[in-house]
């Protein structure tokens, strides 16, 4: 079932909501301590849920993609609104996210070092590559949405971006958190996902040889007349 861009907004807008709401429960203002470090896990909370969202959604792409789904697996139809409601709940997201750190006294990166790569004073070139991945999927994913404004095949070239916005999230969510080292695990996990579907996907392409489609009775039969006549 495909929703509308307006329901999914609405969607994603209630689940970050619910997630802010959650985050008010689990972590109450009690204490001063607590008080200033709400917003900054609150924005962690937010920004690992938007990259295994990505993680998702650059999987679910991969397999559409991949040679084998076109001729073998053709699961195209099933995973595409599933591709599509990811985009939009992981753009909520990571909306959410950069709102929620460049407010965030405790995180220090400011509106401006949010949104200009290399002018946050927390981190720098890892807030950096986080902004250039959030600049990077809204690019792919704004012209996966509108792909008849542009000259055909063109939207397919620049959806390819989805990878590299992939890989530099994966780099700012190493980086920049202060539990990167405590959530390795997961994005090592994620990463070799998707790392090895991208690796089998070439494989397929330019490595294995192309086996030679088996002619049909008819053809056979074609050619064999051809031959008694040529």
């Amino acid at each position: 079932m495909r929703l509308s861009t307006p329901t999914l907004v609405a969607v994603a807008a209630a689940a970050v909501l619910l997630a802010l709401a959650i985050t008010n429960v689990v972590l109450p203002a009690d204490t001063a301590r607590l008080t200033d470090a709400r917003g900054w896990l609150a924005a962690r909370a937010t920004g690992v849920t938007a990259y295994l969202l990505l993680s998702a959604q650059v999987v679910a792409g991969l397999v559409m993609s991949h040679p084998t789904n076109l001729s073998t697996w053709k699961q195209s139809k099933r995973l595409f609104p599933w591709h599509e409601h990811l985009a939009v709940f992981t753009l909520s997201f990571l909306v959410i996210h950069v709102v929620l750190i460049s407010i965030d006294r405790y995180a220090n990166v400011g509106p401006i070092g949010a949104i200009v790569p290399g002018l946050s004073t927390y981190r720098p070139p890892a807030v950096a590559v986080g902004t250039i991945a959030l600049y990077s999927l809204l690019v792919t994913s704004i012209t996966a949405r509108w792909t008849s404004l542009l000259p055909r095949g063109a939207w397919l070239k620049i959806h390819r971006l989805a990878a590299v916005a992939f890989a530099l999230a994966w780099v700012h969510a190493v980086l920049a958190g202060t539990d990167g080292a405590t959530l390795l695990p997961l994005y090592l996990v994620t990463g070799l996902v998707i790392v090895a579907l991208v690796a089998h996907r070439w494989w397929v392409v330019r490595v294995r040889p192309i086996r030679p489609v088996p002619a049909t009775v008819g053809q056979s039969t074609a050619d064999a007349a051809r031959e008694v006549t040529g």
